[in-house]
C-alpha cells in the first residue's frame, strides 16, 4: 500500500515541472460541453452556453495542490490583464472544500471566474489528465489552442495563446 502511495505521488509530482503544451491530438476541436455544479451547491451551468467571442480557460485544479495556489495567485494578481478571458475553475473534490478554496482567493469578486465541481470528471476524461494543474486554453470561436499539464504559465502565456 505504501509503495503505491508512493508512486502515485511522484507520478502527480511529474506533472508539476512541465511548462509545454501538451499534444492531446483535440487541437483545433470545439470545447466539449459539460455541467458544473457552483459552490452554491445548487447552480449548475453548461458551458455550451458560454459566449463566443471570448477565449476561455478550462483550469482544473486540487485546492490542496500547491501549484495549482500558486497559479491561481498568479492569475488573480493579473486578472486586469485577462479580463476579456473566461475563466472555469474545475475541480473533482467535494464542494465544500471549493468553497474554502474559494474564499482563500476571493474569487467570487472576480466576474470572469466561475469555480465549480465536474461531477461527471466530463473534463478529466475527455483529456485524459494525469495530474494538477491542468490548463486546456480556447480560442474565441471555443477551439481548443493548447493545453498544459503542470508548470507555471505566467499571465502573459495564458494572454497570449488565448488570443492567437
Amino acid at each position: 500500500m505504501k509503495l503505491c502511495i508512493l508512486i502515485l505521488t511522484i507520478a502527480c509530482l511529474a506533472g508539476c515541472y512541465s511548462s509545454e503544451p501538451q499534444k492531446t491530438g483535440k487541437e483545433g476541436k470545439l470545447m466539449p460541453a459539460f455541467k458544473i455544479l457552483l459552490t452554491d451547491s445548487i447552480t449548475w451551468i453548461n458551458t455550451s452556453t458560454a459566449t463566443m467571442n471570448q477565449p476561455i480557460v478550462l483550469f482544473d485544479f486540487s485546492p490542496f495542490c500547491p501549484y495549482c495556489k500558486k497559479q491561481t495567485k498568479e492569475i488573480i494578481e493579473d486578472i486586469d490583464q485577462l479580463k476579456g478571458i473566461q475563466f472555469y475553475f474545475i475541480s473533482s473534490f467535494p464542494i465544500s472544500t471549493l468553497k474554502t478554496f474559494n474564499k482563500q482567493f476571493k474569487l467570487a469578486q472576480y466576474p470572469n471566474i466561475t469555480i465549480g465541481m465536474d461531477t461527471a470528471n466530463t473534463i478529466g476524461d475527455y483529456f485524459e489528465i494525469t495530474g494538477v494543474p491542468y490548463m486546456a486554453i480556447y480560442g474565441k470561436d471555443k477551439k481548443l489552442k493548447k493545453s498544459f499539464l503542470g508548470g507555471k504559465l505566467y499571465s502573459s502565456q495564458i494572454k497570449k495563446i488565448a488570443e492567437e
